[in-house]
């Protein structure tokens, strides 16, 4: 049963690692560079650490980018401002992702330029082959080392894990929290100290500054997948570009 439990922290955060510092810093933002090569070996970690809840880094990027330019407008892939309900807004960003992916909707150059797609292996990455392979292993872990019935009710949160990462996010972080910025959308800063998502709940600090690699802003807003950006940066893996900050002194006034 512990094995499972490490398993199950352990594909948590590896996979939301490679989400927002693949998908959503480097694919949609561009907040860092890396060589053609470097790129290929983190397609590939995406779709190892991310096993059946992997998501295109071409499909993941184009509808970010779209996100940040119709936030909470009717043209926002995913605006709780405009779904009634948290499943109908995930139903809603699947399937414009779907259609993203497999290149079936029109999109601006502007949202699709420069961002990495590898269509041979992004298709098999996808594909029910690959999903289905990954979830029988999953299954199979769970075979070897449950002890207890219950514990088996994991299982379907961890096959699920990226759409639940979207889900906290784009729903609760437009909903639940507070602002640093005033910004043009609803997005807020969902947890003061980010234990949970890497990161990812400052998205009203994301907003202010999309291209940053940081998504700190205040001394208690520590970014855990920064700190592997400055790591990985240090090591010659990526290079960080240099981006705008936006200033302290354009915070919310406290009300």
């Amino acid at each position: 049963m512990t094995a499972i439990f490490i398993f199950f922290i352990a594909t948590w955060y590896l996979s939301l690692f490679f989400q927002t510092f693949f998908l959503h810093r480097y694919s949609a933002h561009k907040a860092f560079t890396m060589s053609k090569r470097t790129e290929k070996v983190f397609y590939f970690l995406t779709w190892f650490f991310q096993g059946p809840n992997y998501l295109s880094p071409y499909g993941y990027g184009v509808m970010h980018r779209m996100h940040h330019a119709f936030a909470d407008t009717p043209q926002d892939p995913h605006s709780p401002k405009y779904d009634e309900s948290i499943w109908k807004m995930m139903w809603k960003t699947k399937t414009i992702y779907s259609d993203i992916t497999n290149k079936v909707m029109d999109v601006e150059a502007r949202f699709t330029d420069g961002v990495p797609d590898w269509q041979p292996f992004d298709k098999f990455a996808r594909s029910w082959y690959s999903r289905l392979t990954w979830g029988a292993l999953y299954v199979a872990f769970y075979y070897q080392f449950a002890t207890v019935w219950w514990i088996w009710l994991l299982l379907p949160v961890q096959l699920l894990f990226s759409p639940i990462h979207g889900a906290i996010i784009n729903w609760f972080a437009h909903k639940y929290g507070y602002r640093n910025f005033e910004v043009g959308d609803t997005s807020r800063n969902f947890l003061p100290l980010d234990f949970l998502m890497m990161g990812e709940s400052y998205h009203n600090n994301h907003h202010a500054n999309g291209n940053s690699p940081n998504f700190g802003v205040k001394w208690h807003e520590l970014d855990p997948t920064y700190f592997m950006i400055k790591l990985l940066n240090g090591l010659g893996v990526i290079n960080i570009k240099k981006s705008k900050s936006v200033k302290l002194n354009t915070l919310k006034k406290a009300a």
